[in-house]
């Protein structure tokens, strides 16, 4: 699957999130290990934090609501800062924000389970990314759709074990990602799993 030389891999455990620095010219590999599991994914420039993959930015730059093979990944400044380059799946999200404490609370009544807003924050800190509000998420192997009256409907995932996205680093970037929290609906199978990352040198 690899083409280059691996520098770095990062297993994220589920419930779990992690970040890594990938560098210009190198490609992150984003790996479902066990199949039907969102990895919640937010990317920032490194040397200036303040821009970085916004979702709303991209569905105006792509003039679309689906992610292809070639898409740039557009950041608050409208321009990309990654690419992907490769994609097994071809189907995920970036509508939906990241899970979050209120999501539980409100929703399910919970105040204690875990959530990939706080993974996204915690697997940002050792890097000193700066931000007011953690951007939204591209969350990779989301499985949702329209239905006829333009509501959303939530499915399992569509990847099996192995599946993966490959994206070209147009800038050096900081990017965490999250292995979702949910496991009260369909949105991993209503089972929470590990992803992997791997950053290759071409």
């Amino acid at each position: 699957m690899t083409k280059g030389s691996m520098i770095e891999e990062i297993f994220i455990p589920g419930y779990e999130g992690r970040a890594v620095l990938v560098p210009k010219g190198h490609f992150l590999y984003i790996i479902d290990v066990e199949g039907k599991q969102v990895g919640d994914f937010v990317c920032f420039n490194r040397e200036n934090p303040g821009e970085h993959v916004s979702p709303v930015h991209m569905r105006s730059s792509l003039s679309s609501i689906r992610l292809k093979i070639g898409d740039g990944l557009y950041s608050n400044q409208r321009r990309p800062l990654m690419r992907v380059v490769e994609d097994t799946v071809g189907k995920h999200d970036f509508f939906f924000p990241a899970c979050d404490y209120y999501r539980y609370k409100v929703d399910f009544g919970m105040e204690d389970h875990p959530n990939c807003h706080d993974n996204l924050v915690m697997a940002l800190k050792p890097f000193n990314v700066q931000y007011d509000v953690l951007p939204d998420p591209i969350n990779w192997f989301m499985n949702n759709a329209l239905d006829a009256n333009g509501d959303y409907e939530i499915h399992e995932p569509l990847s099996k074990p192995g599946d993966y996205v490959k994206l070209e680093a147009l800038f050096d970037v900081v990017v965490a990602v999250s292995a979702c929290s949910q496991d009260m609906a369909p949105v991993n199978g209503f089972k929470v799993t590990p992803l992997k990352l791997q950053v290759v040198k071409p």
